[in-house]
């Protein structure tokens, strides 16, 4: 097949074949950038009328969370911050847990559940998650614990563990001293410290954090909170967040998810100022204390069963 030919079978004249050639690299960069910027982008999350029972059909169903919908948009370079709060029980872990892809949480039992416009079908590496109880390996250094997950990754130990030492550096702990350290040897708040650690150094799209600071002291809690901003900023994450804090979902949050008593719904979707402060200053401000108190409010009169 002569050149001739071939030009016919793609489409092309001769002479377009040469314009192609002669476009400059620089410009169908840049109609390649503008085409895909226009293009939709899927939700990092949506839930569409996700319901949740446990044990369905049996005397001793339960259903956690009834008919939740709502849709976390992917804002280039920047990731939302979502806070979850409500009454004990009112299914909050039961919706990161469905997001994460954790059984028995999921699947859910009606609705669906999407992460970047995909079902959810199990675990994934775009997410990660931190619990409120210490998961460190007990037989493991904090430096092994950080590196953990690229160890799983087959990252070669001179890479992972570089890589744990920075992120390590990057969560506030000493890499000196603390990086030989085992778990029984640090605190609470070091402990999630390498627990956070150990989650961003995979670099997730999506953090889900599960009452990370709730068996904190007030000192340490607030010096978390700062911390956890400063690294989201970095990450450019969607992060989601459940506390029974009220205020310190205010100060996290640029969105806070309010759910009623079980069967837990969605309330409301309240808009925060974002953390532009630290939040020891930020939290003494009227306006923010305002926002605080009627959050309290509405939790005090769900807990009550007056919503």
């Amino acid at each position: 097949m002569d050149s001739q030919e071939n030009n016919k079978l793609e489409g092309k004249t001769p002479e377009a074949k040469d314009k192609t050639k002669d476009t400059p690299q620089s410009s169908i960069a840049a109609t390649q950038k503008i085409s895909q910027a226009s293009q939709p982008r899927p939700a990092v999350v949506e839930f569409k009328d996700v319901t949740k029972t446990y044990n369905p059909g049996r005397k001793n169903s339960y259903t956690a969370i009834k008919d939740v919908t709502f849709v976390v948009e992917d804002i280039p370079d920047m990731g939302e911050f979502i806070t979850v709060v409500g009454p004990s029980g009112c299914g909050k872990s039961t919706v990161l847990r469905l997001i994460a892809g954790l059984s028995p949480q999921h699947p859910p039992t009606n609705g669906e559940v999407k992460v970047f416009g995909l079902p959810v079908t199990g675990p994934g590496s775009d997410r990660g998650m931190v619990f409120q109880s210490y998961t460190s390996f007990d037989n493991r250094t904090v430096l092994d614990n950080v590196a953990f997950g690229l160890e799983c990754r087959g990252v070669k130990r001179k890479e992972r563990y570089d890589l744990a030492r920075h992120m390590i550096h990057r969560v506030g702990l000493d890499v000196d001293t603390d990086q030989y350290k085992y778990p029984h040897e640090l605190s609470g708040g070091m402990r999630q410290r390498v627990a956070i650690a150990r989650t961003l150094i995979l670099k997730p799209r999506i953090i889900l954090m599960d009452e990370p600071f709730g068996a904190l002291d007030p000192t340490t809690r607030l010096h978390m909170q700062d911390l956890l901003v400063g690294l989201w900023r970095e990450v450019e994450a969607t992060v989601f967040f459940v506390t029974h804090d009220i205020t310190e979902a205010v100060y996290l949050g640029d969105r806070c998810f309010v759910m009623s008593s079980a069967p837990g719904t969605l309330l409301r979707k309240i808009e925060v100022p974002r953390p532009d402060r630290p939040a020891a200053a930020m939290q003494r401000e009227k306006d923010f204390q305002d926002t605080v108190y009627e959050l309290r409010d509405i939790i005090e009169n769900l807990e009550e069963g007056r919503d």
